[in-house]
Parts: C-alpha cells; structure tokens; sequence
C-alpha cells in the first residue's frame, strides 16, 4: 500500500514538519555531492550499535541526532518525506510546533534505542528518520484513526486508488513492521530495514498520542 494524502487539512501552516523535511533532502544532497567523502561521512555522522556496546562517547550520542537525517538512497528518503508529509501537518497541528519538534526527535532517539537493544553487535552504519517517523504515525494513529487516507493498493500489475482509514492503513503498517521484525531475530548482520526502530518509534507515538488525547479532552472540560 502506497499512501499519498489524508483528508483532514492543517489548521496552520505546519512549519516544524516542512523544516523537517527541508533539512532532510539538504542533508541528502549534501551527501550526495561529497562524491568520494560521502563513505567517510556516513561512518562518522550514522548510528553504529557496537559503538555503543563499547562504551558511550559524546560522539555517539550525536550520531543519534545526525543519522536522523540520512538517508541511503532516494527511494529511502522519498518514502519516508511522503509519509511525514501525509501525516505530520497533523500531529504537529495537535502538539503544537516545539512540542512537535520536541516529539519527533525523541521519537528517533527510542527508535535507535530500540535497534541498538535488538542488534547490539551490528558494525553497520544505521541511517534514516524511520524511528521518528514511526513516532508520528503511532500518535496519528490515536489522534485520528477515522481520517481517510488516499492509498495506492497493488492489484496484479495495476495500482487502485482507495480511500481507506487511518486505522486499517497504520494498523497494517504496524503488523507489517512487527512481522518483519520478529522474523529479523537471529538474522546476520546484513544490510536492510531496522524494523525494530520502527516498531519502538511507533509504540512511542501511540503513548504520546494517548497522552496527548488525554490532555485534550481536559482542556475541552468546562468547570464551575
């Protein structure tokens, strides 16, 4: 399934989420102009978990933050900007703008936590915004689970365009990403998906999201 807009417009002009964006295809294009350096690069701004097996350093604490806003190829960055353009406009519009920015960079931090604890060993560089992006779809999820989402379903060698709810189009993202993930156990350490960043970064935005509902409904509340 294949995404490509919701129905519920931004009540304000989601800024965090297109500086987001912004920032990750500059960092792209970057790294993509670096030519010979770019290798060199990717190791020393990336996640690496045996780096952290190792022992911390403030270097690698950093990376958390820099492989946030790498990413390994286009098809990796444009998946993951459709996403965050679909559903962040309005996780943000609910947070509010630094809380949002607040809530997108812890929601990438649990990810690579997550990933760390599952592949503790792994030498190979972890790059992308999945985790933090797996966190705005976990409070989209709560938030707004009736909105309808545009989608893209393959049907033999054709695509169907079928609006669907956001509770059946990130339930199944969900399912997916814990499938694959469970199946990764055991796995060499290969390149690929980090599937348990995604999944920790997911259980992250649905328990803010909760929060979030909570405090909303409280303010709703009308006292005499």
């Amino acid at each position: 399934m294949i995404p490509i807009r919701d129905d519920i417009p931004a009540r304000r002009v989601p800024v965090i989420n297109y500086l987001l964006i912004t920032l990750n295809i500059l960092v792209f294009v970057f790294l993509l102009l670096s030519g010979p350096a770019q290798e060199a690069l990717v190791y020393e701004f990336a996640l690496i978990p045996l780096n952290y097996s190792n022992g911390l350093e403030l270097g690698d604490l950093t990376d958390i933050f820099t492989s946030m806003f790498m990413h390994a190829g286009l098809l990796h960055l444009v998946g993951n900007m459709l996403y965050l353009w679909i559903f962040g406009d309005n996780v943000e519009d609910t947070l509010g703008s630094i809380r949002y920015l607040a809530f997108y960079l812890v929601g990438g931090m649990v990810g690579s936590l997550s990933h760390f604890l599952t592949n503790p060993g792994s030498q190979l560089p972890t790059v992308g915004a999945s985790g933090a992006i797996a966190a705005v779809l976990g409070a989209y999820l709560v938030l707004y689970p009736r909105a309808r989402i545009a989608t893209f379903i393959p049907i033999g060698f054709f695509l169907r365009l079928t609006m669907m709810p956001a509770s059946i189009v990130l339930g199944l993202w969900f399912v997916l990403q814990l499938f694959s993930g469970v199946l990764s156990f055991g796995a060499a350490d290969m390149g690929g998906t980090a599937f348990w960043a995604h999944i920790g970064g997911f259980v992250f935005g649905v328990l803010i999201g909760f929060l979030a509902k909570s405090m909303r409904r409280q303010e709703s509340v009308i006292t005499w």
